[in-house]
């Protein structure tokens, strides 16, 4: 058996609650996919893998389902606390080619910052693998400048989630997914 995903979806969700994993359950239903029996993998994003709206992917899942699903995830009871998960995407110009999805868990960053990290490491393990000269210290950019100009970095975007500990201390749980259909 192969299973490799010919689509992706990008969620996101929050959820806050007295206890931890009930703020994760709420935040797997902002996300719609409490339904699913996750399994966590890396990130590859696989050749000619296309990439589809939520509404779309929502609408392929059964209950119960072996997922797979690329996940960044963080939680905090500490109160007003920023937290953020994001994932970052890369696709190569070739689409023969794998791309990478990359997650990031962060404290103290907002969505732009968080979003803009998260599709910097992406970028930066695409095109390392790729053979793209670039400088790992510049600012996303100049990197991003550097991965258009080579040709062979077509695309960048992320999915970010970010929210701010509950006042009185409750769970706070923020997730983004790249959900794997076959």
């Amino acid at each position: 058996m192969h299973f490799v995903p010919s689509k992706i979806f990008l969620t996101k969700g929050v959820g806050t609650h007295k206890h931890e994993l009930r703020s994760f359950e709420l935040a797997l239903r902002d996300a719609g996919i409490e339904k699913c029996n996750l399994v966590t993998v890396s990130s590859i994003l696989p050749p000619r893998c296309k990439i589809i709206s939520r509404k779309q992917g929502e609408q392929l899942l059964q209950p119960g389902q072996i997922t797979f699903a690329v996940i960044a995830r963080i939680s905090t009871n500490e109160p007003h606390r920023l937290i953020a998960a994001s994932i970052g995407v890369a696709q190569p110009a070739d689409e023969d080619a794998y791309g990478y999805l990359s997650e990031l868990h962060a404290y103290g960053m907002n969505d732009t910052t968080a979003g803009n990290f998260s599709e910097d490491m992406a970028a930066a393990m695409l095109g390392t693998t790729l053979g793209v000269d670039f400088n790992e210290d510049a600012s996303w950019d100049e990197k991003e400048q550097v991965f258009r100009m080579s040709g062979k970095i077509v695309r960048t975007s992320n999915c970010t989630q970010t929210a701010v500990g509950h006042p009185q201390g409750q769970y706070t749980t923020v997730l983004t997914a790249a959900i794997c259909l076959f």
